[in-house]
């Protein structure tokens, strides 16, 4: 990607929700409006793309009912508002939550599997997640081009991830760029993007509102996933200067799982009433149960709207059945439910043990949200301790920790479920329960648009090289696995140990070399290399040894090859290496393994970009 680009797109490829933004100079980023179908025949421009793809079945509508202005008359995927409250009547033909199925690991992402468990849609035209991804993505390109008559070679593409994701998943994102016509597109995590919104919303007075020494905990709640990351604010030759600090596990749990709470206590009213309700009318009422959650949420005076499902008759949809969503049933299960008052030592509970279990989404098996953060501030804590470094810069935050949690002096929201006065409430109220006193919470947040926006201006702040940067570096403190060389126990497996070849916060650009250690190579023969992660062990540096890596660190990746021996070398050889470790500018970590005898080197790569 060449750096004097001028243009910026910022893409928030949420879970329930997309957008775009793009900057063309020093002016605020801008919202692209998104044009997208408003039914068959119509179309529409919303800021807002909701992340639904409709399967219609081939005889549910004309041909041309659904052309978009660049399909040259041709019928479009059928993406956006209309797929989501058409798929409200028909749920077994929608697609939603393909962001989240692109991080389940459980099963196989390319192949096509949605929508899941559906026997209304052949498996012939199912999709996968990723090819879903790439249609969202296709859109939104082309829906940009048609709003603005783009140079897509001086426009730098910025795509949001959670700060979460896991290598699979970004590079699963990535080629569903790729495949969508972005070329070198920069992942950003989702936290940074909404922080960096915040920055151009507050101007040149960010420097009022927090000072050397305090801690922003970004709390990003969306569609599908729960985000917490934490951004230090310290001081660089008299300025402030901002460092990411921590980022938490992956935990999917946000608007949809509220949605499928709430969706079940709209069942038991319906039943109470002598209505039954099976499993596809279900699947209507959870679409039925979000469009009743928005509502109240958007409109403080409302007490209550019905909620109405489809009933399933030879006329395909012959009547409907209500009930409705009052206020106060909604508030009791997204703030008792999702986000109760409970103590800092409460953590979440495990998943339990069945022997069976269905595939689908791998949702978080404690649904309250409280639990997890104080568990993301406890890790916290344990990671900053084992580092001097980060005990120098957050000294006073950790004077302030109780209950052995990292206590945060500012709370950033972002995400769908924010937008909500009390759940913002109830987090102040819980962290004041927790630390005696609430954090301060910085205003001026956009709930639904602020990851786009903070997505293009940090693509301008690249190419324009002015303005503050939050160093972050990788999220994850990255090891390669080593065989012990000990003496053969029979029915005991050899330990694997794990050198350190990226410590966490490692800049892009930046690389490191192991020059007192050799290390034994194998060539000419299939090997396998594994990658290990953790985010709790800030202290380790390049070439600490971890002496259990399948107990302290988790793993991340493998890679299997052949390393060709090349001349004066036999299949079979070992050979002594030295490791340099690199992360590139597209946040790949390279680890390049030098014979220390004819300077031959081999190279690997993890993708692993976390900003």
């Amino acid at each position: 990607m060449d750096t004097a680009c001028s243009l910026a797109l910022g893409i928030d490829l949420g879970t329930s929700n997309s957008a775009a933004a793009l900057v063309t100079g020093p002016a605020p980023a801008r919202i692209v409006p998104l044009v997208q179908s408003a039914g068959p025949g119509a179309i529409e421009e919303l800021p807002l793309l909701p992340s639904a793809l409709y399967l219609p079945h081939p005889d549910e509508q004309a041909p041309g009912s659904f052309t978009l202005p660049w399909t040259a008359g041709k019928d479009a995927p059928v993406v956006g508002r209309f797929a989501r409250s058409r798929g409200a009547l028909a749920p077994d033909r929608l697609v939603t939550s393909a962001k989240s199925w692109l991080c389940n690991a459980r099963v196989d992402r390319t192949a096509a599997i949605l929508p899941w468990q559906s026997t209304a849609v052949p498996a012939a035209e199912k999709v996968s997640p990723l090819a879903a991804t790439t249609c969202f993505l296709t859109h939104l390109r082309a829906a940009v081009s048609h709003a603005d008559a783009l140079n897509w070679a001086d426009t730098r593409v910025v795509i949001t991830v959670p700060a979460s994701f896991d290598e699979a998943a970004r590079n699963l994102t990535r080629d569903a760029a790729s495949r969508a016509g972005f070329a070198e597109p920069l992942l950003l995590e989702e936290p940074l993007a909404a922080f960096y919104a915040w920055l151009e919303t507050a101007g040149t007075d960010w420097r009022s509102h927090v000072r050397p020494g305090n801690i922003v905990l970004v709390c990003d709640v969306g569609g599908g996933t729960a985000d917490f990351s934490l951004i230090a604010v310290g001081e660089n030759a008299g300025a402030l200067a901002l460092d990411r600090i921590s980022v938490g596990e992956h935990i999917l749990l946000g608007g949809d799982n509220l949605d499928l709470a709430l969706a079940h206590a709209l069942r038991s009213q319906l039943e109470d009433a002598g209505h039954s309700v099976d499993e596809w009318q279900f699947l209507a009422l959870v679409q039925a149960a979000r469009d009743a959650k928005e509502a109240i949420f958007n409109d403080p005076a409302l007490p209550g709207v019905p909620v109405a499902v489809p009933t399933r008759s030879a006329r395909l949809f012959a009547s409907t059945v209500s009930t409705r969503l009052e206020r106060s049933l909604l508030e009791a299960i997204a703030l008792d439910g999702f986000l109760p008052l409970t103590a800092p030592t409460e953590f979440p509970a495990g998943r339990s043990a069945g022997g069976l279990r269905e595939l689908g989404l791998n949702y978080a098996a404690d649904p309250a949200l409280s639990r997890h953060l104080a568990r993301f501030l406890q890790r916290s804590h344990q990671n900053i301790a084992a580092s001097a470094d980060l005990q120098a810069r957050v000294a006073n935050a950790l004077a302030a920790s109780a209950h052995g949690l990292l206590r945060p002096t500012h709370v950033l929201f972002n995400g769908g479920v924010f937008k909500a006065a009390p759940m913002r409430r109830r987090v102040l109220d819980l962290l004041s329960g927790w630390f005696g006193a609430a954090p301060v919470e910085l205003a001026g947040a956009d709930y639904d648009l602020a990851v786009a926006r903070g997505a293009a201006a940090y693509g301008r702040l690249l190419n324009s090289g002015a303005g503050v940067r939050i160093r972050a570096g990788t999220a994850r403190s990255y090891y390669v696995g080593l065989e012990s060389t000990v003496l053969a126990v029979p029915g005991l497996k050899p330990v694997i140990k794990a050198l350190c070849v990226a410590p966490q916060g490692m800049e892009e650009g930046t690389s490191a070399t192991l020059a007192e250690r050799e290390f034994g190579l194998v060539v000419g023969e299939p090997v396998e290399f594994r990658l290990f992660s953790t985010t709790a062990r800030a202290g380790d540096q390049t070439g600490s040894l971890v002496p259990d890596a399948l107990r302290d660190l988790e793993e991340t990746a493998r890679v299997e090859t052949v390393l060709p021996p090349g001349e004066g070398l036999a299949e079979g050889d070992v050979i002594p290496v030295r490791l340099v470790s690199r992360v590139n500018e597209l946040g790949v970590l390279e680890l390049h393994l030098r014979h220390a005898e004819t300077d031959r080197t081999w190279r690997l790569e993890f993708k692993v970009r976390t900003a």
